[in-house]
């Protein structure tokens, strides 16, 4: 009889204990008592009554969750008329693309999800998939294949955060990100030819831009120099023409005192000029004295003068 009745108090002991949880650090334990939730509690021992009449859920806040959508490569789909993740497009492509949607337990609302923890992962999964399929139907197949990797984890992460604020699942989109974005097997060889053209199409866009950058800095450079050049030469030309005004002026007020006392001032100057005119022609063998073509015969004139000197 007394084993029996120890017996019982251990039994009770033991029920008594699962009153008692250790919360590990990075954890909350959510409190419901009779399905109500009544306490939230951070790293520590927590005491409340046994189980029956409280259930407590510890839950990893830091912990980073993980939901894969869409295409699976691996998986055998020949049943299937559509696999899974093969989305259309907006110009009626077929594409397979799978995304990986990143999620943590939002601490402010950490009974929420506690609540609805078994339906996250498919809520998340068909929010995400819902966004895919809006975004791909919006575009045509080259601007999904091209651009798909990089616009569409911010596109994922705004979009399913704002649709799933209504179902109250407690969670926040950490980010996203894309894993698979092909064409189907089917149409992959012909997908790969178009965009090694496209390639090659931009290659000799980039080098014929490179090449008119080149030409028009050329050009440029070329204007610049022939600026200068000019710059310099209509001020070479202007600072001769002052010098041969000032020189003009300064002859044109020696004229006018000259001629004062020298009427014929001017006739002489016009002398002197015609007799360095002739001098440069003498020097230059284009004309020659009379003198020089008398002989017993009397003046002869038929003598071609001298070709001019060269210099």
């Amino acid at each position: 009889m007394r084993w029996f009745l120890y017996l019982v108090a251990a039994g009770l002991l033991a029920y008594l204990l699962t009153g008692f949880t250790q919360v590990r650090p990075g954890e909350r334990a959510v409190v419901r008592r009779f399905g109500k939730v009544v306490d939230i509690s951070g790293p520590g021992l927590l005491v409340g009554l046994p189980y029956g009449m409280d259930r407590v859920d510890r839950v990893p806040v830091d912990l980073v969750r993980r939901v894969r959508v869409g295409f699976q490569p691996q998986a055998d789909d020949m049943d299937e008329t559509t696999p899974a993740g093969q989305l259309l497009t907006g110009d009626q492509n077929l594409v397979n693309v799978q995304v990986v949607v990143d999620y943590a337990v939002d601490s402010a609302h950490i009974e929420d999800y506690v609540v609805n923890v078994e339906r996250s992962d498919g809520v998340i999964a068909r929010t995400a998939e819902a966004v895919l399929a809006e975004w791909l139907a919006g575009r045509n197949v080259d601007e999904v294949l091209i651009a798909g990797k990089a616009e569409l984890p911010a596109v994922l992460t705004r979009r399913v955060a704002a649709l799933l604020r209504p179902y109250r699942l407690g969670v926040r989109i950490q980010g996203a990100s894309v894993s698979y974005l092909f064409p189907p097997d089917e149409v992959k060889r012909e997908f790969d030819q178009v965009s090694s053209a496209q390639t090659e199409i931009g290659t000799t866009v980039h080098k014929a831009r490179q090449q008119a950058a080149g030409r028009l800095n050329a050009a440029e450079a070329e204007q610049d120099r022939l600026g200068k050049m000019t710059a310099a030469y209509v001020q070479e030309q202007l600072v001769g023409a002052r010098a041969e005004a000032a020189s003009f002026e300064k002859r044109l007020r020696q004229y006018q005192e000259s001629r004062r006392t020298n009427p014929h001032y001017l006739a002489q100057i016009w002398w002197n000029e015609i007799g360095k005119v002739f001098a440069r022609l003498r020097e230059n063998g284009r004309i020659d004295l009379l003198d020089n073509h008398l002989g017993s015969d009397g003046l002869d004139i038929t003598i071609a003068p001298p070709l001019p000197k060269k210099k």
